[in-house]
């Protein structure tokens, strides 16, 4: 989603007026009602910047990735709440009805989910406070990928990136399966986002086939990026920027594959070589 700015561009030192297409950031409130004894409760768990496109992927997601969710049939309804408002005319609040609220730690969630469009979740001071415990061993042996696919990924995540292309601004995570197909993209201006709405969406659709598929991302890998993909239970994750030092210890923990720098003739494998098959 973009809109049009006014904007004075110069270039070798002359000026001239343009219309510039800009990526659209806007606050998105997730709430999760939940019930507790006979009662509805509602809690609000985070306020994101995002972009306005598949918010109902977006939390799907992200209560996925924290632990809270394990099955889709868990969540009852997702829907927007309030008057559309603002410059754009958009509903920024967002709710999900829980089937499993008997248990859930609301305390948690709220200490967790302080996110903004550049860090993702901040305030976090520990990789042990961070880590989420996975509810499944990551298969040490797959995807298998080839070396010589992973040097056409950065091409093929800029050719899906329908909004980047408009303006520049923008973050991707993709779904490839393993002969570097791409299953699912989702943009946003957080990357931490689209990686949410890429996992969402595939949780909400039955699209995982972890032994077979990984995960790319079009920025630098943070910490969060490698937990959310270890929920996912998937194996191998690469981006085109660099790993956090928190990134690499924490996939090292994990066996994963965690490769960045991803560009047209080379990359750095940080961990999990043995999922790159080598050319003979």
């Amino acid at each position: 989603m973009n809109s049009k700015y006014k904007t004075v561009k110069y270039k070798k030192n002359k000026s001239s007026k343009i219309e510039d297409l800009v990526s659209i950031e806007e606050p998105l409130q997730m709430v999760v009602r939940y019930k507790k004894g006979n009662e509805w409760v509602d809690n609000s768990i985070s306020i994101t910047m995002r972009t306005p496109k598949n918010d109902e992927d977006l939390i799907v997601g992200l209560l996925f990735c924290e632990g809270i969710i394990q099955k889709i049939s868990e969540v009852k309804k997702v829907e927007f709440l309030g008057e559309k408002v603002g410059k754009f005319d958009l509903q920024n609040k967002i709710r999900a009805t829980l089937n499993n609220g008997e248990n859930l730690d609301i305390t948690h969630l709220r200490r967790n989910f302080l996110t903004n469009s550049s860090c993702g979740v901040c305030g976090k001071t520990s990789m042990d406070s961070l880590e989420i415990i996975c509810k499944t061993k990551i298969n040490k042996d797959v995807p298998k990928i080839k070396n010589s696919l992973i040097t056409k990924i950065p091409d093929l995540l800029r050719k899906s990136q329908s909004e980047f292309s408009k303006t520049g601004g923008i973050h991707a995570s993709a779904l490839f399966n393993k002969d570097g197909k791409p299953l699912v993209i989702k943009e946003d201006v957080g990357r931490h986002n689209a990686l949410d709405k890429v996992i969402g969406h595939c949780f909400k659709n039955s699209l995982f086939d972890t032994k077979n598929q990984f995960i790319a991302c079009s920025g630098r890998i943070s910490f969060e990026l490698v937990q959310k993909t270890l929920m996912a239970n998937i194996g191998l994750l690469m981006g085109v920027g660099a790993p956090t030092s928190l990134a690499i210890d924490l996939a090292k923990r994990f066996d994963m594959t965690l490769i960045g720098f991803v560009k047209s003739d080379s990359f750095n494998i940080y961990c999990g070589e043995n999922r790159i098959l080598k050319k003979n």
